[in-house]
């Protein structure tokens, strides 16, 4: 792969119980995010926190450099809603805006580890600074611009892995002097307090984690290779062998397709015929469907006076075990009753036999029948 794999432990002193996960690094134009702020502003000193309090509006573009540390430029603006240390207000619909960049870090994944997903509610520092601008009424001289620097925490409540609401308490300072002045610097005069709310969007799919490989395991992967190819080529070997003998089976059967036909004399059976008669389910009595296949064992037994007949009765699976055994016995008694009392075939040429449960046929009615095997003279 060449995607940089980055552990957690370099990802900015990540606390001491991290354990060693690895994540990937995410391309250029993953975790950027834009969202809008909304809120209101005030000066810490010298003005009513309250009555001087005034709406602020902005928007925000950021770029998660790592789980830990991100960056991003802001623009804010305060609205003309009232006048601070009693001047006029301003012509345009803002009091002040501010323009600057910041960093961010996500304390709980710089303490907590970095889990691979994105935490339901994180906090962040941050930090920045940049230009600000006081917009004057004409009437009280020209438009005030001042070097701003701005500090805060971000309690991000995070709905999924795209979007975030975030709280935004910080405190921005004017560092040059401010309306004649003298004091410069991080100085309460100069500090005004900013509460934010906000909703951003994150682009990409954050910092993926993998499984470093493991040297142990990797060795036993290539084990498992060398014997699956090792396999492969006794299959190899084993195909070319069938493939072999398939083709010298071809060979075979292209000669016996190109040889001369050959008369076979016909082989006289041991048994002349065998004859079946189907009986009607729970029934031992002859239909007279089936009386023509009684009647043909009968002049088969008249015009070879030698000749015997075995007679084997079945039943179907269906019904009582015991009624099916006897039922069977009956239907070689019938057959055997036919060919004495109606065609007046001598009892010592016929043998009969009950066979109980009959698996002859795979069609369970079938098996119903009683089985004349005929015997030659």
């Amino acid at each position: 792969m060449n995607k940089t794999l980055l552990t957690a432990a370099a990802l900015s002193i990540v606390a001491a119980g991290a354990n060693a996960q690895v994540v990937e690094t995410p391309s250029f134009f993953d975790n950027i995010s834009i969202g809008v702020d909304g809120g209101v502003t005030t000066p810490l000193s010298h003005n009513p926190f309250f009555g001087s309090m005034r709406g602020m509006a902005g928007l925000h573009i950021a770029k998660q450099v790592t789980p830990v540390f991100g960056v991003g430029v802001e623009g804010l603006f305060g609205v003309n809603t009232s006048s601070w240390h009693g001047m006029t207000h301003s012509s345009t619909a803002f009091d002040n805006s501010y323009v600057g960049v910041y960093g961010t870090v996500d304390l709980f994944n710089l303490f907590g580890g970095y889990q691979c997903g994105v935490r339901p509610f994180t906090i962040e520092a941050q930090a920045g600074a940049g230009w600000g601008h006081y917009f004057r009424n004409a009437s009280e001289g020209a438009d005030w611009n001042f070097f701003g620097t701005k500090v805060g925490l971000n309690f991000n409540f995070n709905v999924n892995e795209h979007v975030t609401l975030a709280v935004k308490p910080s405190v921005g300072w004017n560092m040059n002097h401010d309306f004649g002045q003298s004091v410069t610097g991080y100085n309460v005069n100069n500090a005004a307090f900013n509460l934010l709310a906000s909703v951003s969007y994150r682009f990409g799919d954050g910092f993926p984690c993998v499984v470093p490989y493991d040297a142990a395991e990797v060795a036993g992967l290539n084990e498992q290779v060398n014997a699956l190819r090792a396999s492969l080529d006794a299959a190899t070997a084993a195909a070319a062998v069938s493939q072999a003998t398939a083709d010298a089976l071809a060979v075979e059967l292209e000669a016996c397709q190109n040889r001369k036909p050959e008369v076979v004399k016909e082989v006289k059976n041991e048994y002349n015929s065998v004859r079946f008669v189907f009986f009607r389910n729970g029934s031992h009595v002859i239909t007279a469907d089936q009386m023509p296949n009684v009647t043909m064992i009968a002049d088969y037994m008249k015009n070879h006076p030698k000749s015997k007949v075995v007679i084997k009765g079945y039943a179907s699976q269906d019904g009582n075990l015991d009624f099916n055994i006897r039922l069977a016995k009956n239907r070689a008694e019938a057959v055997k009753d036919a060919l004495i009392k109606r065609y007046k075939i001598s009892a010592d040429r016929i043998s009969a036999e009950g066979e109980g449960i009959g698996h002859m046929f795979e069609e369970g009615s079938w098996n119903r029948v009683s089985i004349c095997t005929l015997e030659a003279e």
